[in-house]
């Protein structure tokens, strides 16, 4: 083809850049951490129905998954709802945090999960823990999560899948850990989530 053809236009820098730009992101995907929790039908089907759910996500792949933890109830009097099904899933993502919210949100309602009342009981909790190292006040999406600092459902089984691990601007979750305890976290052998193929 001859440079005389006038269909053939070069492209303008900028959206070569921007182009650039966006292919960047996408080889360089960033780490989260996503605590999953149900204690209502069957609980660990929803958990490892909420771990394929994430896996088929695109621009999404989970890379560890925890063992799973049996927990008391937050916030409410003993005794009056089931117990919880916890665990806490590694995942890199090209997603902002904004689209995995929402996808987040979408796999629970997928799985009827109902926010009439909060500490209510749920079929599943889909919540963002950490995003890479980001520190953000956004009420929409805090970040890291306001409370998984203090909470022993979150804490026991991020340690057991990243040892290493740091909830961004409060230090290493070994050391959160062993300020909370892990008192009602309780570990089931006999349950186990599949790292999706």
């Amino acid at each position: 083809m001859s440079s005389s053809d006038p269909t053939v236009q070069p492209v303008p820098a900028s959206v070569v850049e921007r182009v650039d730009a966006a292919d960047v992101t996408l080889s360089n995907p960033k780490w989260a951490v996503i605590s999953l929790g149900s204690n209502l039908g069957n609980r660990l089907e929803t958990l490892q129905g909420a771990v394929d759910a994430l896996e088929d996500t695109p621009g999404l792949r989970v890379k560890a998954v925890s063992p799973v933890y049996e927990t008391e109830p937050w916030g409410v009097e003993p005794g009056t709802q089931a117990t919880y099904f916890n665990a806490v899933v590694l995942i890199k993502t090209t997603l902002p945090p904004s689209s995995l919210l929402e996808r987040g949100h979408a796999i629970e309602e997928a799985f009827e999960r109902v926010r009439d009342e909060r500490w209510g009981p749920r079929t599943l909790d889909v919540d963002i823990v950490t995003y890479q190292d980001v520190i953000s006040d956004d009420p929409v999406l805090t970040l890291p999560h306001p409370r998984a600092h203090e909470r022993a459902f979150v804490l026991v089984p991020w340690h057991d899948v990243d040892p290493g691990a740091e909830v961004p601007g409060l230090g290493a979750v070994s050391r959160l850990l062993a300020e909370v305890g892990q008192e009602g976290v309780q570990a089931r052998a006999d349950l186990e989530l599949r790292l999706p193929e």
